[in-house]
């Protein structure tokens, strides 16, 4: 009954969101460019530090681990190909994602439910504005544009991390490194990620809604909503990983 209750609950506001999103526009009903705006500097511009400082350090863990297998076989120039396709393919979308997961994800949760809670949402309902339109819609193009962005971002200083341990401890030619890399890359790899990071965006803010639009209760059950949406997001961020990753492995 609980798991019935909850797959109508989600599809109810999936089919809302798609409603608010793609069709309501072409009916007068604009999105909120300015809140949208709002919500990309908020979820996106606001999370390039750390996304940096993480995927700098991820680039050159990996660059590691590579080094110390390769060098037995002497071939120390392929950590370029195996940094660079696992950031590009795998790691800068997923980690981009995860971080975002904790950070802008609980917050769509904490806002929403609060909101909640303090009946704001019925309010805006009794006005005749619907809550779904003014909160989440947002925060879906937000993040459906910011977390490919960051993505992006992350790709290159994740790379660049890479490179700065290659051409140091292992003594790597600079231009030889960046050749490998460029040679190793291709542009379905950039584009597998940029899909993924795309599709988490989306499941980031639904799961983010809906847990925030769920709290029945006061602050206590606020905190519980946050967390649980953080631990849904990067779940279904990683079985949606899983996903396209099998897909594009059939079908590149």
């Amino acid at each position: 009954m609980l798991l019935g209750k909850t797959v109508h609950d989600v599809s109810r506001l999936i089919n809302e969101t798609f409603h608010w999103s793609c069709i309501a526009p072409l009916k007068g009903k604009p999105v909120r460019i300015k809140a949208t705006v709002t919500e990309m500097v908020r979820t996106g511009y606001n999370s390039i530090p750390i996304v940096a400082v993480i995927s700098f350090f991820v680039g050159i863990i990996l660059a590691l681990q590579a080094a110390y297998q390769l060098k037995r076989f002497g071939a120390l120039i392929y950590v370029a190909n195996l940094v660079g396709v696992s950031i590009t393919r795998e790691l800068g979308p997923i980690l981009t994602a995860i971080i975002v997961s904790g950070r802008s994800g609980s917050a769509f949760a904490a806002e929403i439910g609060s909101m909640k809670a303090a009946e704001e949402i019925d309010a805006l309902t009794s006005m005749g504005i619907n809550p779904i339109r003014f909160l989440v819609v947002p925060k879906l193009f937000a993040l459906m544009i910011m977390l490919p962005a960051l993505t992006v971002v992350s790709d290159f200083i994740g790379i660049f991390g890479g490179f700065a341990l290659s051409v140091t401890l292992l003594e790597l030619h600079p231009q030889s490194y960046i050749q490998q890399t460029l040679d190793a890359l291709l542009v379905k790899d950039i584009m597998t990620g940029l899909i993924k990071a795309w599709a988490f965006g989306i499941g980031i803010t639904i799961v983010g809604a809906y847990q925030g639009f769920q709290v029945r209760g006061g602050a206590e059950e606020v905190g519980q909503r946050t967390t649980a949406s953080v631990v849904a997001s990067i779940f279904l961020v990683i079985v949606c990983d899983l996903f396209f990753t099998t897909l594009f492995y059939y079908f590149t």
